[in-house]
């Protein structure tokens, strides 16, 4: 099964991003075209730690294992998503703020876990963000990064990892499916 480790966002957050995106959108469609950009949904939106691609069902048990062992380990974190950014003209995104270095420990430690277990890890280095879009081809994305560089999202707790199957072409649309596998708390502060 295709796989990844997540912290997500509290629906209060995610809300509060999604009304935040409505003028954003309006004004992407009108300068781009409506199918320029492919938005996330909102059901989708994460902060992916680890992505461990195609994993054995076999593994999942000694996955959760290390995975809860790992998260046992660091503490919750109060951040926010705030500002916004772009990837090689093809991904639109919104920033965290706050605890981020806490989030990039916790990523480290979360691909650690993974790799013991036996999956194979996207070792690139966390840059938090949660992709808002996508585009086939690369595209100006600045506009849409100025439009959103003063999002000031409400501040919360990260305080679980998720494990998340993803399923391509099963969600509406043919879009990805994410499913829960599990949860793993975040070590209560002191």
């Amino acid at each position: 099964m295709r796989l990844f480790v997540a912290v997500v966002p509290p629906p209060e957050a995610l809300g509060h991003l999604a009304a935040s995106l409505g003028e954003a959108r309006s004004r992407e469609a009108a300068v781009l075209g409506a199918e320029a950009l492919r938005w996330s949904r909102l059901d989708t939106w994460h902060l992916t730690l680890a992505f461990l691609g195609e994993v054995a069902d076999r593994l999942v048990p000694e996955l959760e294992r290390r995975l809860r062992r790992a998260a046992a380990r660091h503490p919750a974190a109060d951040v926010a998503l705030t500002g916004a950014g772009r990837f090689d003209g093809r991904v639109l995104w919104i920033g965290f703020s706050g605890e981020v270095a806490g989030l990039k420990r916790l990523a480290t430690s979360v691909q650690a876990a993974s790799r013991r277990a036996g999956a194979d890890v996207d070792e690139r280095p966390l840059r938090p963000h949660i992709t808002l879009a996508r585009a086939r081809d690369p595209l100006d994305l600045r506009p849409a990064v100025a439009a959103l560089a003063g999002y000031a999202g409400p501040p919360w707790t990260a305080h679980e990892i998720v494990l998340v199957r993803s399923r391509l072409g099963a969600g509406p649309g043919r879009t990805a499916l994410h499913e829960e596998v599990g949860r793993h708390p975040l070590a209560k502060r002191r």
